[in-house]
C-alpha cells in the first residue's frame, strides 16, 4: 500500500507540477487538427474530434508510453477519404476502422511490433511525402473557399489542360470566396511570421491555436464592417449542439457481407502502425528521462483505440508526433498530460460548440497545409538525393507508384525496387578480383567479402 501511496503522490504531484499546463497545450494544439483532419477525410467533423477524445481517454490508458499523443492523424486522410467515397455509407467505413483495430490488437498479442523494421528508411520517406502532397492537393478547395464538389475533375483540371479554360476561370471565380481567401493570406502570414521571429521566444504558445483565433476574429472583422466580403455558413464549421446524438453506430451484420471492409480494414491497420511506431521512437528519443515504450503494448492500446473509435463511428487513430512533440516541449512528465488532453475536448465539445462553430474551415486547411509540408519538404528530398541513387530511387518510385495507385500498392512496389538494389548491391560486392603484373607473370589476387551469399555464384564462376 505504501508503494502504490508514494505512486498515486508522484503522479498527483507531477499533474500539478507539469502535467496539468502541457495538457492544456496539447489540448489546444490537438482540436484544431481534430477538426481539420475530419474535413481533409471527407468524414463529418463529430469523427474527428471523437477520435481525439478516445485518443487521449482510451489509448492513453492502455498505452506505457509517458509522453505519446494519440489521435486522428494527418497520414490516413487519403485513405480515409477515398474509402468513404468507396463505400455506400460512413457506417462501413467505421466498420473498417474497427477491424484495423482488432487487427492492431492481435499484432501487438503476438509481439510483432517490429515488423516496421523490415521496411527500408526510404520507402517509409516516400511513403510520408506522397501523404504530404496528397493532403496538400486536398486543401486548395477550402483554402480558396470553393463550394462546389469535384473541384479537380472540373474546373482546376480543365484549366490545366485548356478545356473551356475561359469559362472554367469564370466558373471558379463565381464559386470562390474574396472572404476566405484574406483568411488563408493572413492565416500563411501569421504562420510564417511566427516560425520566422517568435517560435523559439514563445514556445508555450501553440501556433495551431493561435491562427484559429486570429481567423475567427477576421471573420467578425468582414462580418462587422465588410459585408461583401463575409464568409457563408457553409465556411464555418458545423457541430450539432447535442453533438453525442449523431453518434452513429456501425451495422456489425455487414462485417462478413463484404469483402472491402477487410481489405480496407488491413490498409488501415498497415498505415496507422506504421505511423504510430515510428512516432514512438521518435517521442521516445525526445523524452529527458530515456524512457524507452513497448512497441508491443503501444499496438495492443491503438487497436483498442480504433475498435472503439470504429464501434463509436470515429476516425483512425495513430501516436501523433505533432501532438506527442508539442506534449515533450511543454514539458509534460507522464503520460496524465494525454490522458487530460482528451478529457479538455470532450468538455470542449460539451459546452463550447457555438465558440467551435465560429472557426472558418479555410484556416484548419491552412493547418494541414502546414503539416503536409512538414511530410515532404524539400531539405528531406535533397538530403536524400544526396544519399545517392540506391536511396533517392526507392524513395521517387514509392512517391510515384503511391499517387498513381494506391497507399498499399505504391508501399509495395517500394520496398520491391528497394529490394532489387539491396539484392543488386550483395551480388556485386561478393568479392573483388585485383589483377598485378610481376615481370612477365600476371598475378590475380580475389578478396571474398565478410559473408558470400549464392547470388555471387554466377559471378564467381564466369570469373574462374
Amino acid at each position: 500500500m505504501s508503494f502504490l501511496s508514494r505512486r498515486t503522490k508522484f503522479y498527483f504531484l507531477s499533474f500539478l507540477k507539469h502535467d496539468f499546463k502541457a495538457s492544456i497545450t496539447v489540448f489546444f494544439v490537438a482540436l484544431p487538427l481534430c477538426l481539420g483532419i475530419a474535413l481533409a477525410s471527407n468524414a463529418p467533423v463529430v469523427s474527428g474530434l471523437l477520435a481525439g477524445i478516445i485518443g487521449g481517454l482510451v489509448v492513453t490508458l492502455f498505452s506505457n508510453s509517458n509522453l505519446s499523443v494519440s489521435g486522428p492523424a494527418a497520414g490516413l486522410t487519403a485513405i480515409c477519404a477515398a474509402a468513404i467515397t468507396k463505400f455506400d455509407a460512413l457506417e462501413i467505413f467505421y466498420l473498417s476502422v474497427a477491424v484495423a483495430g482488432l487487427i492492431q490488437f492481435l499484432l501487438g498479442l503476438l509481439k510483432l511490433g517490429g515488423f516496421t523494421h523490415f521496411i527500408p528508411a526510404s520507402v517509409i520517406k516516400g511513403m510520408l511525402s506522397a501523404i504530404g502532397i496528397i493532403l496538400i492537393s486536398k486543401q486548395i478547395p477550402p483554402l480558396i473557399g470553393y463550394d462546389k464538389p469535384e473541384f479537380w475533375t472540373n474546373e482546376l483540371f480543365n484549366i490545366i489542360t485548356l478545356n473551356h479554360a475561359f469559362r472554367n476561370v469564370h466558373d471558379l471565380y463565381e464559386h470562390t470566396s474574396s472572404g476566405a481567401i484574406i483568411i488563408t493570406t493572413f492565416s500563411l502570414l501569421f504562420l510564417i511570421g511566427w516560425k520566422k521571429y517568435l517560435a523559439q521566444k514563445l514556445s508555450f504558445l501553440p501556433a495551431s491555436f493561435l491562427v484559429v483565433l486570429l481567423s475567427i476574429f477576421i471573420s467578425l472583422f468582414l462580418k462587422t464592417y465588410l459585408p461583401s466580403y463575409q464568409l457563408a455558413p457553409s465556411q464555418f464549421v458545423s457541430i450539432p449542439i447535442d453533438i453525442f446524438s449523431s453518434i452513429k453506430f456501425p451495422d456489425i451484420s455487414l462485417l462478413f457481407s463484404n469483402a472491402a471492409i477487410w481489405q480496407t480494414g488491413v490498409i488501415i491497420c498497415f498505415v496507422a502502425s506504421l505511423e504510430t511506431l515510428l512516432s514512438l521512437a521518435a517521442i521516445d528519443k525526445l523524452d529527458p528521462y530515456n524512457r524507452i515504450s513497448s512497441q508491443n503494448k503501444e499496438l495492443m492500446a491503438q487497436g483498442t483505440g480504433n475498435l472503439v473509435s470504429g464501434l463509436l463511428g470515429g476516425l483512425p487513430i495513430t501516436a501523433v508526433i505533432v501532438r506527442s512533440s508539442a506534449n515533450a516541449e511543454a514539458k509534460a512528465k507522464t503520460k496524465l498530460s494525454a490522458f487530460f488532453h482528451g478529457v479538455w475536448i470532450l468538455i470542449a465539445i460539451s459546452i463550447a460548440v457555438p465558440l467551435i462553430n465560429m472557426i472558418p474551415y479555410c484556416v484548419l486547411a491552412v493547418i494541414l497545409l502546414r503539416t503536409g509540408y512538414n511530410l515532404v519538404k524539400p531539405q528531406m528530398i535533397k538530403s536524400i538525393y544526396k544519399q545517392g541513387r540506391e536511396q533517392f530511387f526507392p524513395f521517387i518510385i514509392t512517391v510515384i507508384a503511391i499517387l498513381f495507385t494506391d497507399l498499399l500498392i505504391g508501399v509495395l512496389i517500394g520496398i520491391v525496387h528497394a529490394i532489387y538494389y539491396s539484392v543488386k548491391h550483395t551480388y556485386l560486392a561478393g568479392f573483388t578480383l585485383t589483377q598485378k603484373k610481376e615481370g612477365h607473370h600476371d598475378h590475380f589476387t580475389i578478396t571474398l567479402a565478410m559473408n558470400v551469399s549464392f547470388l555471387s555464384k554466377k559471378r564467381f564462376i564466369e570469373m574462374l
